[in-house]
């Protein structure tokens, strides 16, 4: 199976009415259909937002450092973990993956962020061999922009 990269962004908004950026991923159709990615695991990290609610630039650029190092480590060896979704807004960033193990999804994340400072992150783990999740997410594609 092929891991694409191609990304759809759409917008919503959450209970609040806060403006929530959604960068999803398309083509995973194989991966669903494997049925060996069965766990889901969001990763939160809460911040200060800007006036929109959206994170400030280097608050930003912490989570891109955090994502180029933690997504790489799921994904490019085995496959461990596929990141599906980010959802950004109303002060909070949340990563959806979808993995054949919470257990050692978690231990390849305390290994890959060893060396980094302490992120604001929790995590929430939860049984998904549906991808429920996901198939929500990828229903916003039709409010895709350009």
């Amino acid at each position: 199976m092929k891991l694409s990269d191609k990304w759809f962004t759409a917008l919503s908004e959450d209970e609040e009415g806060h403006l929530i950026t959604i960068y999803g991923r398309e083509e995973l159709s194989e991966f669903r259909a494997c049925g060996k990615l069965k766990e889901r695991v969001e990763i939160s990290w809460p911040y200060e937002g800007d006036a929109s609610g959206m994170p400030t630039e280097a608050e930003a650029e912490r989570m891109e450092t955090f994502e180029q190092t933690v997504r790489p480590a799921m994904e490019k060896k085995d496959k461990l973990a596929i990141l599906t979704a980010v959802y950004t807004g109303g002060g909070n960033r949340i990563w959806v993956f979808y993995t054949r193990t919470t257990r050692v999804f978690g231990e390849r994340l305390n290994e890959v962020l060893a060396s980094h400072e302490l992120y604001p992150i929790t995590i929430y783990t939860e049984l998904d061999p549906d991808w429920e999740e996901y198939q929500d997410m990828y229903e916003m594609r039709h409010w895709a922009v350009d």
